[in-house]
This record gives C-alpha cells, sequence and structure tokens, in this order.
C-alpha cells in the first residue's frame, strides 16, 4: 500500500507502476496451462490496477502526480507464442487511456511507456521460450526484427520513465510512450 511512501515522505508525486512477468512461452495458445494465464494477468494487470487503486487517492490530495506504467512494445503489437503476456501489456495500455480520463480533473497524469525488448533476465526467458535450447538465435532473430538492431539498455527506459515524471511533461496524459528502436514502424 501507499502509506509507507506518505508516512516517510508526506505524500506521493510520482508513482511508477512497474510488476510484470512474462509468463510462459510457446508456439500456440492451446500450450500455456490455464493457471499460467491466470498468473500473468493477475501480476501484470491485476497488479497495475491495484497500484492505481491504491496511489490515486493520495496524489488526489496533494492535486497534482504522474503516474507512469511500465507496458511492452507487445501492447501494441503481437507476436507467436505470447498470448497471456501480449493480452496483459495490451490490457495496460486501456487501464492507462482510462485512468488519464478519470484522473485528469484532479491533476494526475497516467502514461505507459512501451519498450521493445530490453537487454534482461525476462528476455533471456522469452527467447528460451520462443525457441528452447536456441535462445540465441531466437535473440538474433528479434534483435533483426528492430530497425536499429539492437535490445534496449534499462537507462534507454528509464529516461522516458523520467521525462513522465517531471514537470517537463505536464501536458502528456493518456499516451503511449515507444522506446521500441523503431520496431512498430515496421
Amino acid at each position: 500500500r501507499s502509506k509507507g511512501a506518505v508516512d516517510r515522505f508526506g505524500g506521493i508525486d510520482v508513482f511508477l507502476n512497474n510488476a510484470g512477468i512474462e509468463g510462459a512461452t510457446g508456439p500456440r495458445i492451446d500450450v500455456s496451462p490455464i493457471d499460467a494465464f491466470d498468473k500473468v494477468m493477475s501480476v501484470n494487470v491485476r497488479g497495475a490496477w491495484l497500484g492505481i487503486k491504491y496511489v490515486a487517492p493520495e496524489m488526489i490530495k496533494r492535486g497534482r502526480g504522474s503516474i507512469v506504467i511500465s507496458s511492452s512494445v507487445a501492447g501494441l503489437i503481437a507476436y507467436p507464442g505470447g498470448s497471456a503476456y501480449i493480452a496483459s501489456k495490451h490490457a495496460l495500455v486501456g487501464i492507462a487511456r482510462c485512468a488519464a480520463l478519470e484522473y485528469a480533473r484532479d491533476n494526475i497524469r497516467v502514461n505507459t511507456v512501451n519498450p521493445a525488448p530490453v537487454e534482461s533476465r525476462m528476455m533471456r526467458s522469452i527467447e528460451e521460450g520462443l525457441a528452447p535450447g536456441a535462445a540465441a538465435a531466437a535473440k538474433a532473430h528479434v534483435r533483426g526484427t528492430i530497425p536499429l538492431g539492437r535490445y534496449a539498455e534499462v537507462g534507454d527506459i528509464v529516461k522516458v520513465m523520467l521525462f513522465l515524471s517531471c514537470d517537463e511533461s505536464r501536458c502528456c496524459t493518456g499516451a503511449c510512450y515507444l522506446a521500441d528502436g523503431g520496431i512498430t514502424s515496421t
């Protein structure tokens, strides 16, 4: 809950809603167990929804705020093998847009950051799921679909999140901010 931050810092100005798991990956929807799908939706979607539910009242008290939700390029496009993850990331875009409208009158901005693959443990797991035993080949394939020809670094994404957290973005709400190396341009 947000109470610890309120007690320690006197309120909440920015909330980085960044919980998420990739879940099982496989060649088709029918290979994933239902409980695996439910877990991804629970962590990625319900977790983000609960975060907003508990942080928004604290931001309303302050008369302002910025909520930045980690989505993914998978929230805007799809690829075979990741239906639960992709569905959850699409849902985050919908939640952000809805919350942006609901809280605009309270001067609370809500946006998503939608990166393409990021050099991370999660991408290693996804690569292995897409090509069991051939993760390096999967990575090369995915990298080949990115016009800039590389995965993002964590710092690339943090800079977009910092922009959305500060006053320079005071007119930005209800939008998806891409850090995708051009992948959605193709």
